[in-house]
């Protein structure tokens, strides 16, 4: 990486030119994901690598995702379980389930709290829109 050379400096601020600012936040960023590849790496060494990637999500799940659909269905399908069986282990009326998943109510903290538990994922891997970093 190019020296980074600060245009002006006060006790509490640096200014810099943006291609100096844009390379800080491209290595920040490389920084977080090498920590996400090592954590990832040492938990397969841990528990091992089939049952490490047991939870990961297939490719077409992803897309699914990304698209748009609701995280909560797709961890459900990703489960086997059909919306009556997963509003039963969250205990949850069907309907509410439904409507979180279509994107109709929100849901409340303690419904993600219920869901994530049936479905042994954390609460942020439930909310749409969001990423766990």
């Amino acid at each position: 990486m190019n020296a980074i050379h600060p245009i002006a400096e006060t006790d509490d601020t640096v200014t810099l030119r943006r291609a100096d600012f844009e390379r800080m936040l491209e290595a920040l960023e490389d920084i977080d994901d090498i920590a996400v590849l090592s954590g990832a790496e040492a938990r397969e060494k841990e528990i091992g690598k089939e049952a490490a990637r047991a939870d990961y999500l297939p490719a077409e799940l992803v897309v699914r995702l990304l698209a748009g659909e609701h995280p909560v269905r797709i961890w459900r399908e990703r489960r086997g379980l059909s919306p009556r069986a997963l509003a039963e282990r969250s205990r949850m009326a069907r309907s509410y389930l439904v409507e979180i998943e279509t994107h109709k109510k929100p849901g409340s903290v303690a419904a993600y709290r219920r869901l994530a538990g049936a479905l042994d994922v954390t609460v942020d891997d439930l909310l749409p829109g969001t990423d766990e970093r």
